[in-house]
């Protein structure tokens, strides 16, 4: 019996301490006053505080073209990564691969971060490139951490793909090249998929990289919300959390539906 009732009082704990800030956070932003912990009547006037603040703006526009570059060039090298690992177990330098694509997972951001600053600080005396730190080394510095988690994730599913389907594509005069794009592509797609967005989603919230790599004109919206919040939380920072939470809730309803509605109608065949 005490068993019966221990598992409903800690998963409501559980999701209780998951989700009441975020509501709270959602409430205080309808919040009259500028005090986050003083309810003063209803209002959206933070809203349009919001979108009149350039300097908020200008980083989220920032922060989203960072993510989507640094998610497509780590997509690229690290499914080349995952191929390689998978696909060819002996090849000279394997272990020294592998080693380097695992170091970013385990490595603390600050160590990276610094690394990557003496990195760009040595590029720019020896090779005059990149002349300072701005957008170009944001992404950089991202793609490099990035392409470690899409790196593991798409190896995952390769290690998990039965070659059968490749090898009788090929039995019937496919190319490798063909093979690849018809067969393994398709096969992969999902795993491409959730590694573009979680290389997206860690890009956007990178706080510690980014501030070793970025110069002047260069601040991410984590680092212009970072820098809000040193003197107390503003209101209109509670607006565009929201504004993000009703997104990504609206996506993740959105992949809820598709997926059902993907899954009756195999039900159906």
């Amino acid at each position: 019996m005490r068993r019966g009732w221990f598992l409903p009082i800690a998963a409501t704990l559980g999701f209780a301490f998951l989700y009441l800030p975020i509501i709270s956070l959602v409430v205080f932003s309808f919040n009259e006053s500028k005090l986050v912990t003083v309810w003063s009547g209803f209002s959206t006037k933070w809203y349009g505080e919001l979108f009149a603040d350039e300097q908020m703006l200008g980083a989220a526009w920032l922060s989203l073209r960072i993510a989507f570059f640094s998610a497509s060039f780590a997509l690229v090298l690290g499914t080349l990564c995952a191929v390689a690992l998978v696909r060819f177990k002996r090849f000279r330098g394997r272990t020294v691969l592998a080693g380097t694509v695992s170091a970013p997972l385990v490595m603390p951001d600050v160590i990276t971060g610094l690394a990557l600053l003496l990195l760009f600080v040595g590029m720019e005396s020896t090779l005059g490139w990149p002349a300072g730190r701005g957008i170009v080394t944001i992404i950089i510095a991202h793609t490099t951490f990035c392409m470690a988690y899409i790196t593991v994730v798409v190896q995952s599913r390769l290690s998990d793909l039965d070659l059968s389907l490749e090898e009788a594509a090929m039995d019937l005069g496919a190319t490798p090249f063909r093979v690849f794009f018809d067969i393994t592509l398709p096969i992969i797609a999902p795993a491409l998929v959730s590694g573009w967005l979680l290389g997206f989603t860690l890009s956007l919230d990178d706080l510690v990289i980014a501030s070793f790599v970025s110069g002047p004109g260069s601040s991410t919206l984590p680092m212009v919300i970072f820098s809000k919040i040193k003197l107390g939380v503003s209101p209109d920072v509670n607006a565009l959390a929201t504004i993000i939470i009703g997104v990504v809730a609206l996506g993740v309803v959105a992949a809820t539906i598709i997926g059902l509605r993907s899954s009756s109608k195999v039900k159906r065949a």
